[in-house]
């Protein structure tokens, strides 16, 4: 092709481009809901936020999945959505104190615990600012009975809080996200209203599950545009950026890490410690000046002045992140564009680059709005799930009760959510195995 034509075609490609704006999200609909609960006195306050799914070594098809429901603790499902066991969270210790409250949860396979390799389901309390740990007993789920016991240390210190006074201030733990390496297991714990994140390293403490400190990263809470202005993003009065969706690279060990108003961040953990981190994606709304209308209590983007300095793919808040892994080190990333309704998928492996986006509609069961947390499983579960499964909150399940604003999660399938892509995503169940990764 001649110079001239070459440059024909690209100037046709771009106006074609900005004509036609990025494309649109695919949509897929999910197989199977959980029961909606409900945010009220009646349903127990309860608030779900952030799904887990422990494989069952023997039957994956019985495998089960975990769900945070906030100041209602957890409840744990069968991969058909039905409940099978529910944990209240810790009550209040005193009369002026916060009770538990239960955010983000995810699974460590085969921790050392008494002498005996135990499955975890490992839990961030936001309430009493500690992690919590539940043993999972493959024998009680092979026999129907509830799989989950706590077998958090009682002398748990709180992960941010200097001390019980402080935990009452709520600047406590938030997001979490669990992974194992040269036979240690580790949760990276995200601070709310804050931009700091702490690695924790799990000890046996006489049967139970501790942990200390390995290390603490300070994301930016302040950006230097490229116009050269500094730009803060919205929040309260006294509130800094915010991390909550965070997941871990088995793998590579690398984290990544949602801040809600910023945009993904890429987190290399090496030897127990962070490497400097760098922004995969910007929301769209980074850079956007604001106001704070301190009569309704929130924030205004004056979108008018908006400088372009934002991304594409993601719409504030971002939220929940998780990793789909397959061989040779791809495979891909998902975050939640809360403020769309749709998830945007990046590749696992290079920069990061981003592929498209979709939605959850309305099918057999109702769609996603709002979605928090969210997990992806590569391997077989059972028929349902032959070739891996997304689990992802909904922030607005229906039909609503009444007034009730209920909540729950989707699943969705792997092999649906993949096909549904113009070129199809990647199906890899063998590759990788969770129960594996160290």
């Amino acid at each position: 092709m001649s110079a001239s034509a070459l440059s024909a075609l690209t100037a046709l490609t771009t106006a074609f481009t900005l004509a036609t704006g990025p494309v649109a999200p695919v949509t897929v609909t999910a197989a199977v809901e959980t029961p909606a609960v409900y945010d009220d006195e009646a349903g127990g306050h309860a608030d779900a936020d952030d799904p887990a799914v422990w494989v069952d070594p023997d039957a994956p098809g019985r495998s089960i999945v975990i769900g945070t429901l906030k100041e209602a603790g957890l409840d744990v499902y069968g991969l058909d959505g039905r409940r099978l066991q529910h944990i209240a969270a810790p009550l209040a210790p005193g009369e002026d104190a916060k009770p538990g409250r239960f955010n983000n949860v995810d699974i460590v396979y085969g921790f050392e615990l008494d002498g005996r390799k135990t499955d975890l389901a490992l839990v961030s309390d936001r309430g009493r600012d500690r992690v919590r740990a539940f043993a999972i007993d493959p024998a009680a789920v092979a026999a129907g009975k509830p799989p989950l016991k706590d077998v958090t240390s009682g002398d748990a210190a709180p992960v941010f809080a200097a001390d019980e006074a402080e935990v009452d201030d709520q600047r406590t733990s938030y997001g979490l996200s669990a992974f194992s390496k040269d036979d240690h297991a580790y949760v990276v714990v995200s601070q709310r209203e804050e931009t700091r994140l702490r690695l924790l390293r799990l000890k046996d403490r006489d049967g139970r599950v501790g942990y200390e400190t390995e290390d603490t990263l300070d994301l930016p809470g302040t950006f230097t545009l490229p116009n050269g202005k500094a730009w803060t993003p919205c929040a309260d009065p006294g509130e800094h950026p915010q991390v909550e969706g965070m997941a871990v690279d088995q793998e590579q060990h690398v984290l990544y890490a949602a801040q809600e108003r910023v945009g993904l961040w890429r987190v290399d953990l090496d030897d127990g410690e962070f490497e400097d981190p760098e922004l995969v994606d910007r929301v769209r709304e980074y850079g956007t000046p604001w106001t704070y209308d301190t009569e309704e209590e929130e924030c205004v983007l004056d979108t008018a002045h908006d400088p372009g300095f934002g991304g594409e793919n993601l719409r504030a808040d971002a939220e929940g992140v998780t990793v789909y892994h397959a061989e040779d080190g791809t495979g891909y990333v998902l975050a939640s564009s809360q403020g769309d309704n749709t998830f945007a998928v990046y590749e696992r492996d290079g920069d990061n680059d981003y592929v498209g986006s979709f939605r959850i509609g309305d099918g057999a069961v109702d769609g996603v709005q709002h979605s928090d947390g969210s997990t992806v499983v590569n391997v077989p579960l059972g028929r349902a799930f032959p070739k891996g499964l997304l689990i992802a909150h909904d922030g607005e399940a229906t039909p609503a009760d009444g007034d009730r604003a209920g909540t729950g999660f989707k699943f969705v399938r792997w092999d649906a959510l993949a096909s549904a892509f113009p070129e199809p995503l990647t199906v890899d169940t063998e590759s990788f195995d969770p129960r594996d990764a160290n």
